[in-house]
């Protein structure tokens, strides 16, 4: 049976954490007391010192002796002595008065009475004066909280003296200012790297084009090599265009922004893949439709997340294997599962496919199980839509991808992939 979840308690029950402010109010509570009682006891041990020297005082230091005109004078003062305490009783048994014991009791008492209200008070004022010495400090982690790398032109412009706190913040803001100029300098290179990467692969082709279409017929080994020239152009291509891509996901580059199904994406990715599923005899089992997932992001970014998940388990499988996938939506989080057959692998080496340039070892040999950028573009996508990337190693052969999303309500008009309803 599952545990059912207790009601959060109120804003004004919860207990603070081990804040700085807490620990401050603590130091300052601590101290007060300490203080405190240290000038209780002081006092206390001064009173009963003068009374202990008073006692001592009123007892005769000698004795007389008897028949001298001394001893006869100091009797005679014994007994007007005598004569005045027996008044002072007969006066006190009228109105009684507490003794020097009673009073100091009652005033230690009081003393600690006042005392505790004290420490209190001067925990109050203690919290108070923490919480004013610590706004800047909150007002920073609050700016430093809402920049991202989209507002990396902001900054925390900290004001008030100049003091730690100040140059704390002008610190960060240099830190701000450093940031923004490298991933300004990134965002234009992965700007400029398309065209200018691209327009020599482009010459190439064109040269290779130029020299097969001479008139004369061209030797065998030169139409096996331009052919061979033109794959690894092609690969060249792809593998810019990942790059490309995994750059784009990395600094949250969301071009064409977009509320889309998940199973259209998937039935987009599927006719694409279909010629390598015949040649494979894999078995498609798809129940994407009944998920009813919905997400939003850039739709070219998602469709490439979703082809890369299912070119992965197409290319990774064995001949008459088979494909499992799944999409539903439960908890405000769209889910996508892509479970596939193939080899045992292990759960350390399936851990590190997520990041660029990572194959299993047996793919390394050959060159047409891709690049080793297909997941990691994957979990790069996932990332910048606010999602996550889990693979699991199957125990009985093959892998199991899953990627989880913020789901989006369902549009009235969703924008449909190209090829998704064929």
């Amino acid at each position: 049976m599952r545990a059912q979840r207790q009601p959060a308690r109120p804003t004004w029950l919860r207990l603070p954490g081990r804040t700085v402010r807490v620990r401050l109010t603590a130091m300052y509570g601590i101290l007060f007391l300490v203080s405190g009682a240290v000038l209780l006891a002081i006092a206390s041990g001064v009173t009963v010192a003068r009374s202990s020297s008073t006692a001592v005082s009123s007892t005769p230091t000698s004795t007389p002796l008897p028949g001298t005109p001394l001893g006869r004078a100091q009797a005679r003062i014994a007994r007007l002595q005598a004569q005045v305490q027996h008044l002072q009783a007969q006066a006190a048994a009228a109105s009684p008065q507490p003794n020097h014991n009673e009073l100091t009791g009652n005033l230690l008492i009081a003393s600690l009475i006042a005392l505790a209200i004290m420490t209190v008070i001067s925990v109050v004022l203690g919290w108070l004066i923490a919480g004013r010495a610590l706004r800047p400090v909150r007002e920073m982690t609050a700016a430093a909280q809402r920049i991202s790398e989209d507002s990396l032109h902001e900054r925390l412009a900290v004001r008030g003296p100049r003091d730690e706190l100040r140059e704390l913040g002008d610190t960060i803001d240099g830190l701000l200012e450093r940031l923004e100029i490298a991933f300004n300098a990134q965002r234009r290179f992965v700007a400029n790297a398309s065209h200018e990467l691209r327009t020599p692969l482009t010459t190439m082709r064109a040269s290779l084009d130029v020299a097969l279409a001479k008139p004369e017929p061209a030797p065998p080994q030169t139409v096996a090599l331009a052919g061979r020239l033109r794959t690894e152009l092609d690969r060249i291509d792809r593998l810019l265009e990942a790059f490309l891509v995994l750059a784009r996901a990395q600094h949250r580059s969301l071009p064409g922004r977009a509320v889309l199904p998940l199973d259209y994406i998937v039935g987009s990715a599927l006719a694409d893949q279909a010629a390598a599923i015949s040649a494979m005899s894999l078995t498609v089992r798809d129940t994407s439709g009944q998920g009813g997932a919905w997400v939003s992001g850039s739709q070219a970014l998602l469709t490439r997340m979703v082809e890369n998940v299912i070119d992965n388990a197409v290319c990774h499988n064995t001949p008459g294997g088979w494909i499992t996938i799944k999409t539903r939506a439960a908890g405000g989080r769209a889910r996508l599962v892509v479970e596939n057959g193939g080899r045992v692998l292990h759960q350390r080496q399936v851990a590190e496919l997520s990041q660029p340039f990572r194959r299993l070892e047996a793919d390394r040999i050959g060159t047409d199980k891709g690049s080793g950028l297909g997941l990691s573009i994957v979990a790069a996508i996932a990332e910048a839509h606010g999602g996550t990337l889990d693979l699991r190693a199957r125990p009985g052969g093959g892998l199991r991808v899953c990627v989880e999303l913020p789901a989006a309500a369902a549009s009235p008009s969703p924008t449909v992939p190209a090829g998704a309803q064929a």
